[in-house]
């Protein structure tokens, strides 16, 4: 043992005697930056950014030292930096190893926008390494986006108004003001806590107009009152500058398609008469969840997408709705999941589920006239009417559609010239008489199994190929009258129209 300790102690002594330089050397403005220019794409005044990464390079054999490190606006800067590991603003003497790297980690808060600015602020500073002729600078951008910003009023240190909504269920939120029931396009609305539409009132959304969610966040609309979204066709389909749009409050790329950023658009039992047109609903965890209500129609959807839900797109119990040119795509369960009864008629709609955030084992469709509420009680309702007319049923699981029927209840449905996979190979299914495809009192001119060749299902883009689709020309021409432009704006062929909310097209040619 002694042996092998003097041995050690000599090792690290002739190491030590090989090493020709021990001390850092001063920056020469010889740093390489893994960017020049840091874009931290755009947010909302008042909410902070993503954190975004520089890396610094020391190319050399020396260990180099970096007299200063900071924001050229210093302190008051609206950007914070975390330098190799030390939160500030402003650092001295910081040192990278030869032939190694630091990273830079920036973020950035704006608390408001001077109004003479209008709706927009390019915010800039820069972060400059060293000083004089050794100094290098990385220039940071971002675009800040002014916004109505809606919030439960603090009613004490700590404490924020609450929504009581029975059963001992109590939730952050709001009831929004009659100043607050018409939401304009003139610029953004960012919600904090879930905003109430109160009893008897009408919430009005008007064409253009974006509406963003914080996380837990949503609206909910009180019995007799009503939601209408009143969105109108785009001149640009890219731009959708007359769509509405209802997504969470992180504006950067990397959030435009993940699940769950905010709650729900929760259609309260008693609340009626809702309308929504050319309205897109996306990243949530239940896209609309609509309550029982009985007599007339409750909802109504034209020209609606909704997709990338938690749970499900459309959850509907006991409800009253018609859709047209609906497209319910990408849930964690369900696309559409319509249970405990009610009235619902679709036209030339799409419901599809790619979802591939984790593991799926409900259909993108499923219908049923009972829901368990425990293990020993199912309540059970009348299904009056589910009516599907020119629609596309599709996913990535073998059974697209489900049918759940207590025999206590009606459960009345019929599918007409529409697209559905149902895979059986082993005929598990096949004494069960909802799924008998040739019964034409629920099954009129259906396909089975034919792949709709959707042109990118990983951007929730439904749109159906001109030359082999298998939804092209099986719909009725009676859907088509009913519902003659598409959801593109694009005329339909009345005679053999395409099944889903898109008339085919011939895809552009792939990069």
């Amino acid at each position: 043992m002694k042996l092998s300790t003097l041995f050690l102690i000599l090792s690290v002594i002739l190491w030590s005697s090989c090493r020709t330089d021990f001390d850092a050397v001063e920056s020469t403005g010889n740093l390489r930056f893994s960017q020049d220019t840091l874009f931290l794409d755009t947010v909302f005044s008042q909410i902070g950014s993503s954190t975004y990464t520089l890396k610094v390079y020391n190319s050399s054999n020396n260990t180099i030292n970096i007299p200063t490190v900071g924001l050229a606006q210093g302190e008051a800067s609206n950007y914070r930096l975390n330098v190799d590991g030390q939160p500030g603003k402003t650092f001295s003497d910081v040192q990278i190893l030869p032939k190694d790297s630091i990273f830079v980690f920036i973020e950035t808060t704006v608390d408001g926008i001077d109004p003479d600015n209008g709706n927009q602020l390019l915010y800039e500073d820069q972060l400059v390494f060293d000083q004089g002729n050794n100094a290098q600078r990385v220039t940071l951008i971002t675009l800040i986006q002014d916004a109505h910003f809606l919030f439960p009023e603090p009613l004490g240190e700590g404490i924020y108004e609450t929504l009581d909504l029975g059963d001992d269920v109590v939730i952050d939120g709001f009831f929004l003001d009659e100043s607050e029931l018409n939401f304009t396009n003139d610029k953004p609305y960012v919600i904090y806590g879930y905003a109430a539409v109160p009893a008897n009132k009408t919430l009005t959304i008007e064409a253009g107009a974006r509406v963003h969610f914080h996380e837990n966040s949503g609206i909910i609309v009180a019995s007799g009152a009503s939601l209408k979204a009143m969105g109108a066709p785009s001149q640009d389909p890219e731009l959708m500058e007359n769509e509405i749009i209802f997504e969470g409050d992180r504006l950067e790329p990397n959030f435009s398609d993940i699940p769950g950023q905010w709650g729900t658009i929760w259609l309260t039992a008693g609340s009626t008469n809702h309308e929504l047109n050319h309205t897109t609903i996306k990243n949530n965890l239940v896209g609309i969840l609509m309550d029982s209500n009985d007599g007339d129609r409750t909802l109504t959807l034209k020209n609606v997408q909704i997709y990338n839900t938690v749970t499900a797109g459309l959850l509907a119990r006991t409800g009253h709705v018609y859709g047209e040119n609906v497209v319910v795509s990408n849930a964690g369960q369900s696309a559409l999941s319509l249970s405990l009864g009610g009235t619902y008629a679709f036209n030339h709609s799409t419901f599809a589920n790619y979802w591939a955030n984790s593991f799926r084992s409900f259909p993108a469709v499923q219908l049923s006239n009972a829901l368990p509420i425990s293990d020993s009680e199912v309540l059970v309702s009348d299904l009056i009417a589910a009516e599907f007319t020119n629609c596309i049923i599709y996913g990535s699981e073998q059974r697209e559609l489900g049918l759940y029927q207590e025999n206590d209840a009606a459960f009345n449905f019929q599918f007409k010239h529409c697209l559905i996979k149902f895979e059986d190979p082993l005929d598990l299914f096949a004494d069960q008489p909802v799924y008998d495809f040739t019964n034409t009192d629920h099954y009129q001119q259906v396909q089975i199994n034919g792949d709709p060749v959707f042109q990118n299902t990983n951007l929730n883009n439904y749109n159906i190929s001109d030359s082999d689709s298998a939804a092209k020309n099986i719909g009725s021409s009676q859907g088509a009258e009913m519902t003659p432009l598409d959801l593109n704006g694009t005329l339909r062929t009345i005679n053999a129209p395409d099944a889903g909310a898109y008339q085919a097209i011939i895809f552009p040619p792939e990069d």
